[in-house]
């Protein structure tokens, strides 16, 4: 079974992300972006779903530290944000693909299937 890592600091997202998730893939569950990098570090997951606004270091700051020694785990980045600009910034930071919330679920998990296989 895949693992995937969720760099998400709020609770109603990560629920949400878990009860699409949780049956098919291994999941680990970070708070924060420092937090996140630590666990890709020490759990090396075969993708990473990473919220951009998170507390401590952002979700561009953690993808910047992943990609320096994982550079082809796929990170999906994350973010309520859906203005012109903003998925240039994330795949700028290192994402491999950008998702705006709410999350849609169908092409989330077309998303991992392709990541993934």
């Amino acid at each position: 079974m895949k693992t995937i890592l969720i760099v998400e600091d709020i609770e109603l997202n990560i629920d949400l992300l878990t009860q699409i998730l949780e049956e098919d893939y291994n999941l680990i569950i970070a708070k924060d972006g420092a937090q996140g990098v630590s666990l890709v570090e020490q759990n090396k997951p075969d993708l990473v779903l990473m919220d951009i606004s998170l507390p401590v270091m952002d979700g561009y700051e953690a993808t910047r530290n992943i990609r320096r020694k994982f550079q082809s785990l796929p990170i999906i980045g994350l973010s309520a944000h859906a203005m012109q600009g903003d998925e240039e910034k994330a795949r700028a930071a290192g994402c491999t693909d950008y998702l705006t919330k709410p999350v849609d679920d169908v092409l989330l998990l077309r998303k991992l299937k392709e990541y993934l296989g």
